[in-house]
């Protein structure tokens, strides 16, 4: 991932209803949910739910895969692995051991 990837990324979780809605598929895990299920758990409008998640596709944040006439989301966890190496690249300054409790939080789901 470039910088321009990256900043990509960042814009489009900049927005409170795009950040909510890829929260929100990270704890569907490999399930996934339904656009309607999406705008539904959030209380967000059809064209409204559509228009952000368009906006996580193309940052590659999410992926969806359509079954007939309902179309899934999921969480694209290679690019967000990717956004993640991205910020992570040059942590500690060569002392990987003092990034050892981040990387501990995120592997168990801590918060």
């Amino acid at each position: 991932m470039d910088i321009n990837d990256a900043l990509g990324a960042f814009g489009a979780l900049s927005q409170k209803t795009r950040l909510d809605v890829f929260r929100l598929l990270i704890k569907a895990g490999p399930a996934g949910m339904s656009a309607g299920d999406i705008g539904e758990a959030l209380g967000v409008r059809q064209n409204t739910m559509s228009a952000n998640l368009s906006v996580l596709l193309q940052a590659g944040l999410v992926r969806n895969e359509r079954e007939g006439r309902i179309i899934r989301y999921f969480a694209d966890l290679d690019g967000t692995r990717q956004l993640l190496t991205f910020l992570m690249a040059d942590c500690c300054g060569g002392h990987p051991e003092l990034c050892a409790q981040v990387m501990e939080t995120i592997a168990c789901n801590k918060s």
